[in-house]
């Protein structure tokens, strides 16, 4: 009898423990899952953060030191608008998808946009042109790109859709060679009708 019920308690702590094991094993499982789902979610929060973090390239925020945010815009140029400014310019529009940056700050305690810009490539260069508005019309305030002479950008300031962009005449190369001052002044000229096609104001002429 004593044999019987000694056996008996060695079944039941073998049963327990038996038990013990398979609950301590379905711990590391669930461990496991939550770090997963934690590995996941911060995987997804550094990817929405670093998309906020690309709203507008380093050279464009280089020049708006004041900005708080930035919007970057996509508009799709029209066909007639297209058709009309390589008339006006004599160059092609080689892509109908525009981007341009618009720069924010907080103004009076009221979000308002300081200012405007597009990235220009050309002669192997690229650009930053900086917009002001006169009169509901996109005006170049500056141009800047690296390795290029500051005389020559500064032609470009003051500039809007009214003006003639033509080289030679009333653009010089001004310490950039030949070549690339006149890519770079045709890239500019398509930029600024572009940007009056998309965001200026209507004009009777």
């Amino acid at each position: 009898m004593k044999k019987i019920t000694f056996l008996a308690i060695i079944g039941l702590v073998a049963i327990v423990g038996l038990a013990g094991a398979c609950s301590s094993g379905s711990t590391p499982t669930n461990t496991t899952n939550t770090t997963t789902n934690q590995a996941t979610t911060n995987t997804a929060n550094t990817a929405t953060t670093a998309k906020t973090e690309e709203d507008a390239p380093a050279s464009v925020k280089a020049v708006f030191p004041d900005a708080q945010s930035f919007t970057k815009q996509h508009k799709d140029i029209p066909a007639d608008k297209i058709a009309s400014i390589e008339k006006d310019t004599g160059s092609k529009v080689h892509d109908k998808d525009h981007h341009s940056y618009l720069a924010f700050a907080t103004v009076g305690g009221k979000r308002t946009q300081i200012g405007a810009a597009t990235i220009v490539k050309a002669g192997g260069k690229e650009l930053v042109v900086i917009y002001d508005s006169k009169d509901g019309s996109p005006i170049i305030k500056e141009v800047r790109g690296e390795c290029l002479s500051a005389e020559f950008l500064k032609q470009f300031a003051g500039k809007g859709h009214d003006d003639k962009f033509t080289f030679g005449t009333t653009f010089k190369a001004n310490g950039v060679d030949e070549a690339t001052a006149k890519a770079i002044t045709s890239a500019i000229a398509v930029d600024v009708l572009t940007m009056q096609a998309l965001y200026g104001s209507a004009h009777s002429h």
